[in-house]
């Protein structure tokens, strides 16, 4: 989902943690996004969608 984004990275990773983000919930996100070889810093914009997670629905 990462790579096909070449603008509006942050909103893959928004998205990214809508889509999983009772799979993440208790997850450490910082080690989650480290081992996905992005910036320990994408680890706000994962708990920004994760929090979000709640409020939409994808279509």
């Amino acid at each position: 989902m990462y790579d096909d984004a070449s603008t509006g990275k942050a909103v893959s990773i928004h998205l990214f943690g809508i889509r999983y983000a009772d799979e993440l919930d208790g997850m450490p996100i910082g080690e989650v996004v480290i081992r996905a070889g992005l910036p320990k810093s994408y680890q706000t914009e994962v708990r920004k969608g994760m929090s979000l997670a709640r409020y939409v629905a994808e279509k």
